[in-house]
């Protein structure tokens, strides 16, 4: 008596073929074992962006805007949000990028602490501070993400998984 096996799924297909393909990234999902560096570095890293994006736009609106009742300066909060979703997944790629993103608010919050009057350059010196926080958090994000990788792969512990948003054949 013979006895066939039913064909794989194309989700168990889908999910054997994600693994293979990213077996040497350095890679901590949502349910994989992340170390407590790494839970902290994630945690700085997305609550200096959120209050970044809230300083950027009680700054202009309320706080020290350049004209009364607000300035269109407040738009420069949306770039911030682009990242918020990848820095919440445990993208890599996001954090890398973060890193350089950030450098031009921080130019901003140089000039102007130099350049503008009092209430502004206090608001200047918060955003430089949450820059410089925003940017270490991002950069040993990505530094202990590897580390935790090469851990991993030296006790033959394979890194898990990203979810893949592609169907491979």
């Amino acid at each position: 008596m013979t006895t066939s096996q039913p064909p794989s799924s194309p989700s168990a297909v889908n999910t054997a073929a994600a693994s293979s393909a990213h077996a040497d990234s350095p890679l901590v999902t949502a349910n994989s074992t992340a170390t407590p560096e790494l839970a902290l570095s994630r945690q700085l890293a997305v609550g200096s962006l959120v209050g970044l994006i809230v300083l950027c736009l009680a700054w202009e609106l309320w706080l020290a805007p350049l004209r009364p009742g607000g300035s269109l300066m407040a738009l420069k909060a949306l770039p911030l949000c682009l990242p918020l979703a990848g820095l919440l997944k445990h993208r890599l790629y996001t954090y890398r990028w973060v890193s350089l993103l950030v450098w031009l608010y921080f130019t901003e919050g140089v000039v102007r602490a130099y350049s503008d009057t009092w209430p502004s350059q206090l608001w200047a010196g918060v955003e430089v501070l949450l820059c410089l926080i925003l940017f270490a958090a991002c950069a040993l994000h990505v530094r202990w993400r590897f580390r935790h990788a090469a851990a991993q792969a030296e006790a033959g512990t394979p890194p898990a998984p990203q979810p893949s948003s592609s169907v491979t054949p």
